[in-house]
């Protein structure tokens, strides 16, 4: 999936906590040639994390905010810089146009569903 994508791609992450949308992330960065020693983590209290690869990495967690407060991250100047993946991306509060759309379900303890829904 990272070799096809380019800047401007946007990825929305749908699932509970713990579903694997992290890991998920994790290794869309090492397919977009992020380093191995930087460590990808969620960006709970920092809100978006910006990785260094052939193409910037966004990743923006927006769990703790509300739709209302999301429009003070300025989602719209990261976006074009490189490829944005937002976890929780219920917390919108409009439609933002995506490549994938991509669900977490949790199963069991070792099992996840992920269904990915791809745009034009």
């Amino acid at each position: 999936m990272a070799r096809e994508l380019v800047p401007g791609d946007v990825l929305l992450l749908y699932g509970d906590l713990g579903s694997g949308k992290t890991t998920f992330v994790q290794g869309l960065a090492r397919g977009l040639g992020v380093p191995e020693e930087v460590y990808v983590v969620s960006p709970s209290f920092a809100l978006i994390h910006e990785y260094p690869g052939r193409i910037p990495l966004f990743h923006v967690d927006l769990y703790r905010l509300s739709p209302e407060e999301v429009d003070d991250l300025g989602l719209a100047e990261i976006i074009p810089r490189g490829v944005t993946v937002i976890e929780w991306s219920e917390h919108l509060p409009e439609e933002i146009p995506a490549r994938y759309r991509i669900y977490f379900r949790y199963l069991s303890e070792t099992e996840r569903e992920i269904r990915i829904e791809r745009r034009a």
